[in-house]
């Protein structure tokens, strides 16, 4: 359907309102993806600068040459009005329906969305997972139920409360770490020196319950963040076309708002896993907030399809510890994306279009750095992307993805319970094999690396904005790593300290 421009208008700033300009500001502090030669030495790098250099680009016409509309080489505006070189690229295949790069900025005039292909039968059971619950009708669905769309939901509720002490009955030992405050490293610098909390965000810390990467090379398990949204029915048409199934990181703001296509990413057996409700910066929010974002977006998401997610996703990948151990308690296992050292991530960075702070040219060189790396490497990965916005909706199905398709030898394209060699029944509370695939906090506490303690009753891990809980903290001990990756996925995570 085409929307008129003051409906995009009036809509698209409750879409972008979950990430404001401070968390930008933060995301933009994290590593990028650097080319494969710098891959070695980038982790005693000041920053990951863009190449200085890339491979010049093949004749015109040649199949491995860049798209039509905006070719390599040439200048484009940078951020700040300088003028910068295009970055060189060259792609082995792209759809030949694909918007031209030249169209793909964030001053494009928004162009009209493919319906969805089918409407989900209310009470259907999904064929496809094991003992699942009848698909609910998402029609029935009260948005004053819910907290308010793009703000983080109040922790005094009902709900919130009942979390809490789900929580505190765990036992968990949350560590006592004072939330860290917005602006990312600079603006943290004793947290980001602090390596016993294990701050993802500021040096690519991880611990063995995080998912990074996938155990087998070639294996690709595909991610798509921050949706549903107005642009995801395009996404899922050529997923669809391609016989490809995604993880879909989904915002729980975004779920009430678009339950149908969530209704319809789940029926099309692609992963549904958790995003928080409004999008924060996970280690800047209290015990409590952190609870309520988790635990509302568990709720719409079970309340529209009937499942519950066990995996999660931080936003801009802000966790630490304490994020870690409330999450686990909660029952759901982080999953980040493949990070070769503390400064280079498999990120695209094509989130970052729409705001025109990189260029889509930008975007498809992160990516050929990122295919450079994956040759290099002896397991699978896990890219960040997102389906939020046209622009990276557009960049993934005219390039990126046609591209993937056509890399020789071929890879493994699948979510990420998959390429983890689990089921997708595995994906969820209700249809997981505890026998096979015990619970992520289970898991955890099982391997010794989470530790719990008798909470004494009334306790919840700290209050409003305070620091956490009073207790000896979390331990994700190192000597229980190996035992761990056992328990959750047979051996196969790879292990990072």
């Amino acid at each position: 359907m085409k929307f008129a421009a003051s409906t995009v208008f009036a809509v698209l700033p409750v879409l972008v309102a979950a990430h404001g300009a401070d968390n930008l500001h933060a995301r933009h502090l994290q590593g990028r993806q650097v080319p494969p030669a710098a891959a070695a030495v980038s982790s005693s790098s000041s920053a990951a600068a863009p190449p200085a250099g890339s491979a010049a680009a093949p004749p015109a016409g040649s199949p491995a040459s860049a798209p039509p509309g905006s070719p390599p080489g040439g200048t484009t505006a940078a951020p700040g009005g300088t003028t910068a070189p295009l970055p060189s690229f060259t792609l082995l295949a792209t759809n030949p329906t694909a918007a031209p790069l030249s169209v793909i900025n964030s001053l494009q005039p928004s162009s009209a969305t493919i319906p969805l292909p089918s409407t989900a039968v209310v009470g259907s059971t999904p064929t496809f997972l094991s003992n699942a619950p009848p698909l609910p009708n998402a029609a029935l669905l009260n948005p004053a139920n819910y907290p308010k769309l793009d703000v983080p939901p109040p922790i005094d509720s009902d709900e919130v409360q009942q979390w809490i002490k789900e929580v505190q009955d765990t036992g968990v030992e949350i560590p006592n770490l004072n939330p860290t405050n917005p602006g990312g490293c600079p603006n943290n610098t004793a947290a980001a020196a602090d390596q016993t909390r294990c701050w993802w965000t500021c040096g690519g810390c991880t611990r063995s319950t995080d998912i990074t990467q996938c155990p087998t090379a070639l294996d690709w398990g595909l991610t798509y963040d921050d949706g549903p949204s107005f642009y995801t029915p395009n996404l899922l048409q050529f997923l669809d076309q391609n016989n490809l199934k995604s993880t879909f990181f989904v915002v729980g703001s975004r779920a009430i708002s678009f339950p149908a296509t969530l209704q319809e990413e789940y029926m099309g057996q692609h992963q549904i896993a958790v995003h928080t409700w409004s999008h924060p910066p996970l280690t800047t929010l209290s015990n409590e907030e952190i609870i309520a974002e988790l635990g509302w977006t568990k709720k719409i998401i079970k309340d529209v399809t009937g499942v519950t997610p066990n995996m999660m996703r931080p936003p801009y990948g802000d966790i630490d510890d304490r994020v870690r151990a409330i999450s686990l308690a909660m029952g759901l296992t982080p999953v980040m994306w493949t990070r070769i050292s503390p400064l280079a991530t498999f990120d695209t960075d094509d989130f970052d279009i729409h705001g025109g702070l990189t260029t889509v040219q930008q975007v498809l060189q992160n990516w050929e750095n990122i295919l450079g790396n994956v040759s290099t490497m002896s397991n699978g990965f896990i890219v960040l992307e997102h389906d939020l916005f046209e622009q990276t909706v557009e960049v993934a199905t005219g390039y990126i993805l046609p591209d993937a398709l056509a890399h020789k030898p071929p890879f493994n394209i699948r979510p990420v319970v998959n390429c983890l060699n689990r089921d997708l029944a595995d994906a969820y509370i209700e249809t997981n094999n505890n026998a096979t695939n015990p619970p992520a906090f289970s898991a955890a506490v099982s391997a010794g690396a989470l530790t719990t303690t008798a909470a004494p009753a009334g306790q919840t891990g700290g209050s409003g904005g305070s620091s956490g809980s009073k207790s000896a903290g979390v331990s994700l001990h190192a000597s229980s790593l190996l035992s761990l990756l056992g328990l959750l996925f047979g051996g196969a995570l790879a292990l990072h300290l």
